[in-house]
């Protein structure tokens, strides 16, 4: 490789890093409690017990639940209802529009078997936490902004994986050179430590980035995907009167028996078209648990208009988010999460330091360094 090529990707390497590096250290702090959050939520927030009932007590129809949720929150209409993974019981989102704002919206949780209202969620320290490391409590735009840091720091990953190569030609891989200088030993274990976490580091920050993307993604799908399932049949205008929501989730069902239900969107908001329920069903293994599979049942006349995958894209989008957190393989995946998390932390703080401490001269010195394996 020669000095012209060395002294670009340095650039490369140099400018990346500088401009992501702050955000991403904020991004890494806040994402390992973010790893465990539902322990720490368990901890801190413990949720409330159940009426002790036979397990073979049957579940209330959804209508039932959603007229209980209703007079809870009068004057809204439903936006979103979910299930627990693990408890009976059913999350109804409410809010006066469909488009309405998470801060107008009503968040219930009511036993599906009884239709009890349980206490409600309170935000807590790790809603704050995890609305920090989203968007830094600035809204879209800087969600955005934060999946650009997170091309930026892919881009430092790409950089500093080229520069290694000249770097170390000179060394052992692994060489820790703790008899020389402080600033000498900071710069090995920084190149160490990134070489350790690549892959780690790399598919984070690919997921971060498009998590911050799930509006946009989203709204590719609904002016593709669900344009040709609203364009195929006559509409019946939606009225105040509208089809069963649990006809609907049978109705989905019945076409694929071995799903069990997430959640059901209606019609307006984001998931959905103005017209439908739509209703998503998960599979029941770790793998197809995270891939979703929505049916579209019109609204107004409870007719099934189809059950179809969602483009590669969505499904893309839904393996991110619980992939950037570790949210496959149990505990013990997410402790080899937190200890790459840790370990990124260390790079990027290295990294800070290296350039802080950097020898005084034009950028010409810092490609001799690589060339000369940091003794220049």
């Amino acid at each position: 490789m020669t000095r012209g090529t060395i002294k670009a990707w340095y650039l490369v390497h140099k400018w990346t890093s500088l401009i992501c590096t702050a955000f991403l250290l904020m991004l890494c702090v806040t994402g390992l409690p973010l790893i465990f959050h539902e322990e720490i939520d368990g901890w801190l927030d413990p949720p409330a017990p159940l009426a002790p009932l036979p397990a073979t007590t049957p579940a209330l129809s959804l209508d039932t639940i959603l007229a209980r949720a209703a007079a809870q929150a009068p004057g809204d209409i439903p936006l979103y209802l979910s299930f627990d993974d693990h408890q009976p019981i059913v999350y109804v989102t409410t809010g006066p529009t469909p488009d309405a704002v998470p801060a107008a919206m009503h968040f219930l949780a009511l036993d599906a078997r009884t239709g009890a209202m349980l206490p409600p969620h309170v935000d807590g320290v790790m809603d704050f936490i995890l609305k920090l490391h989203t968007d830094m409590l600035l809204g879209f735009w800087a969600e955005i902004f934060l999946g650009f840091m997170g091309l930026l720091f892919f881009a430092a990953i790409v950089s500093g994986v080229v520069l290694y190569a000249p770097f170390m030609a000179k060394l052992d891989f692994g060489t820790l050179r703790r008899n020389r200088s402080t600033r000498l030993g900071w710069l090995d274990r920084h190149n160490l430590l990134g070489i350790v976490t690549l892959v780690w580091a790399s598919v984070v920050g690919l997921t971060g980035t498009i998590n911050t993307l799930v509006v946009p993604i989203t709204g590719i799908w609904k002016a593709n995907g669900l344009a040709a399932i609203i364009a195929s049949e006559a509409r019946t205008p939606l009225g105040a009167q509208r089809a069963s929501v649990q006809a609907a989730l049978d109705a989905v069902q019945r076409e694929a028996p071995d799903m069990t239900p997430q959640f059901i969107a209606f019609p307006g908001v984001v998931f959905s078209s103005k017209h439908h329920y739509a209703v998503f069903l998960r599979g029941t293994t770790p793998l197809t648990a995270k891939l979703l599979l929505p049916g579209f049942v019109d609204a107004a006349t409870g007719r099934l208009d189809a059950v179809t995958p969602m483009p590669w894209y969505m499904q893309a989008m839904l393996l991110a988010q619980p992939l950037h957190f570790g949210d496959y393989g149990g505990m013990a995946m997410k402790i080899v999460w937190a200890v790459f998390d840790a370990l990124t932390i260390v790079v990027l703080g290295s990294g800070l330091y290296l350039w802080l401490r950097r020898r005084g001269g034009p950028s010409e010195q810092r490609v001799r360094e690589v060339v000369m394996a940091g003794e220049a």
